[in-house]
């Protein structure tokens, strides 16, 4: 069926992590209040990229991504802090997550 515009997010934002702390996984959620290209990713505490989980045009509405603590090469990383970056437009959202190995 087609969304009704009452039904689309309001705000583009990245909600908290569930679960956070994690262990494998993750789910990030993305509220998109409209249409537009959209990255997702994951940076260390050092502000290094170590993962992209969306770099693509999608639709308003909301959008779920599991994280499952890999980097882009697939290797799993080590417990610590990372940080959530959400781009939409002219819209920047971040969350902390924090894996546990």
């Amino acid at each position: 069926g087609f969304a009704k515009e009452a039904d689309l997010p309001v705000a583009t934002l990245l909600s908290p992590p569930a679960p956070n702390p994690f262990n494998p996984q993750t789910m990030l959620q993305m509220a998109l209040a409209q249409d537009g290209m959209v990255e997702l990713a994951i940076y260390n505490l050092r502000g290094v990229r170590v993962r992209t989980l969306a770099s693509r045009a999608m639709t308003a509405g909301v959008h779920e991504v599991i994280w499952n603590g890999s980097s882009d090469d697939g290797q799993a990383l080590p417990s610590g802090v990372y940080i959530a970056r959400l781009v939409a437009g002219s819209i920047t959202s971040v969350q902390r997550l924090t894996l546990v190995r």
